[in-house]
């Protein structure tokens, strides 16, 4: 269970961001656009994909990158952020069986167009770690009733719903490759849908936060772990929001302890708990400081 403090501090955040948000379109446009080639990486990444940061952006601009890159994982970098770009361009999509077809299909094509826009089929199975994913034969029935599940649960808090899908559908594994990449995709969806920020998964810290959360629900369905990962990620995704929107100077946290003759290393351990407005920028922690 998210705690009470959490969902305090993630209304008055939400409020605020409504509030300033307005007549500022323009500019959470230029923040998502900004952030695309972050999103990008960080989920391939997890995926062990070895582009970094740079060469993602590169790719993404069309522009040349300084060593030869597989054709996979330029298809990689390019089709995951169409699929991003798609969903921030269509408000209105439906979380149904048929979107994430459309969207798988939109991710692996020129990949592996055998599989793409497809679930796994008669004797596709997969093992993900110790976990071997359902039948093939069980697929569509599953998903049809984790997004009924979702879509009639108004009881529990939309983090916690939104957890439990993604730890479910990874659990399902529906696809024979792009799986985290989907999952992720629709947390996107499911916040923006929400009326939320998008987040970001990040690949630096999937050993100690991403991961394990998966292992804890594979073993006793416990969603804690993916809970708290996602109320941090919101945290930051808004804190960076409302410091461009209320115009600070945005400056390195190691700079800003500088300023204020704090310590550095106290800060960034604020800045990983959010109790201070930090967030990063292509994996730099930065804060908004009023001019």
């Amino acid at each position: 269970m998210i705690s009470a403090g959490a969902k305090a501090k993630i209304t008055a955040l939400k409020r605020d961001f409504e509030r300033l948000r307005t007549g500022r379109e323009s500019l959470l446009m230029l923040l998502e656009e900004g952030e695309l080639p972050e999103l990008v990486y960080n989920s391939n990444a997890i995926e062990n994909s070895t582009l970094t940061m740079k060469e993602t952006e590169r790719i993404l601009l069309e522009l040349e990158v300084s060593r030869d890159v597989s054709v996979r994982e330029l298809y990689e970098a390019r089709n995951l952020a169409r699929v991003i770009e798609y969903i921030r361009n269509k408000p209105d999509v439906e979380l149904n069986i048929e979107t994430i077809l459309l969207l798988h299909r939109m991710l692996i094509t020129g990949i592996d167009d055998g599989i793409a826009g497809r679930f796994r089929g008669p004797n596709e199975y997969v093992r993900v770690g110790t976990h071997i994913a359902p039948a093939p034969e069980h697929i569509q029935q599953l998903l049809e009733s984790l997004l009924a599940d979702y879509a009639s649960d108004h009881d529990s808090y939309f983090l916690e719903r939104v957890a439990k899908f993604h730890l479910e559908f990874e659990r399902i594994h529906p696809f024979n490759d792009g799986n985290g990449r989907i999952g992720r995709v629709l947390i996107h969806l499911q916040l923006m849908q929400l009326g939320y920020p998008p987040i970001i998964i990040r690949n630096k810290g999937k050993q100690d936060n991403y991961y394990p959360a998966f292992r804890a629900y594979q073993d006793n369905r416990a969603t804690k772990a993916m809970d708290d990962l996602l109320v941090l990620s919101l945290i930051e995704s808004l804190n960076k929001r409302l410091a461009y929107l209320r115009g600070e100077q945005i400056v390195h946290l190691t700079e800003h302890a500088k300023t204020t003759g704090e310590s550095a290393n106290a800060l960034l351990n604020a800045a990983r708990r959010q109790t201070i407005a930090a967030f990063r920028e292509k994996g730099k922690w930065m804060i908004g400081v009023q001019s």
